[in-house]
């Protein structure tokens, strides 16, 4: 267990490092994307509770990442989609040759497979 927080530690620094978010932003910048997503979208695509993505998304809003917008139907709704810097940002972690911990690496090809895959 110990191992697998390091990897994840150490992974999560090069992204501060290198595009000056967290792995759960950077997680909520993938879940996002190109789409205008609520927040309940965004903690069921990322795995974190809602108190917790509620932070993430302000933090993403304070560096200007994000946007939020009311629900053109329902004024209660509130929508959020990336913001031209957020969609920079994003576009650089896609192409960023990242030092995969060794640890992680299974995970990550798994991942890739099942995309060829179309799982």
């Amino acid at each position: 267990m110990r191992e697998l927080m390091k990897a994840l530690s150490d992974f999560e620094t090069q992204l501060m490092e290198n595009h000056g978010v967290t792995l759960n932003e950077a997680m909520t910048l993938c879940a996002v994307g190109d789409e205008c997503i609520t927040a309940s979208v965004i903690s069921e695509r990322t795995g974190l509770r809602p108190s917790h993505t509620s932070k993430v998304v302000s933090s993403l809003e304070s560096k200007k990442y994000v946007i939020r917008k009311l629900g053109k139907q329902d004024k209660r709704q509130m929508y959020l989609s990336l913001s031209t810097r957020g969609k920079e940002c994003l576009s650089r972690i896609k192409v960023h040759a990242f030092d995969i911990p060794p640890m992680l690496q299974p995970i990550l090809q798994e991942y890739q497979q099942s995309k060829v895959e179309g799982l």
